[in-house]
């Protein structure tokens, strides 16, 4: 049974906040939260994303970076992370994560890009591509939440 989704990119301050802010209206009685595998720990989501968040009446503006962690992993029933290389990263650095680490971007059969200092419409690209890869994972989380 799914109680917690754990969502990963690089600095925890474009994608995993969007993915989560997304998931968080969907899977409503999952827990999901974020990390980053390099993270900038306590900077703020882009001001770019929060405003497109926003668009969405989605609010990530509490949202501070941190570091993915042992514990943070362990709690985790399931792990989004954003590309092939970022699962190979969080199953090194954990092993006990074999089996629970997916591309975000599975069902889709893309990677998701990192919009870290592009335009505004690079994020919206981006955050309609994590809207769309996690419209495949939604039915599949709420069979087995």
């Amino acid at each position: 049974m799914v109680q917690s989704v754990l969502v990963v990119c690089v600095g925890n301050i474009c994608r995993s906040p969007m993915a989560v802010g997304l998931l968080r209206t969907r899977l409503r009685h999952v827990r999901v939260e974020s990390a980053g595998l390099g993270a900038l720990i306590g900077h703020p989501a882009d001001a770019i994303a929060r405003e497109l968040m926003r668009e969405r009446d989605i609010v990530i503006d509490d949202h501070r970076a941190r570091p993915l962690s042992a514990p943070l992993c362990a709690q985790s029933d399931v792990i989004f992370v954003m590309d092939a290389r970022q699962k190979q990263s969080v199953v090194d650095r954990y092993p006990t994560t074999r089996g629970k680490v997916f591309r975000l971007g599975e069902f889709i059969d893309q990677d998701i890009f990192d919009p870290y200092g592009g335009e505004r419409s690079d994020f919206q690209a981006c955050l309609t591509l994590i809207d769309r890869a996690i419209e495949g994972w939604v039915e599949r989380l709420k069979i087995v939440a």
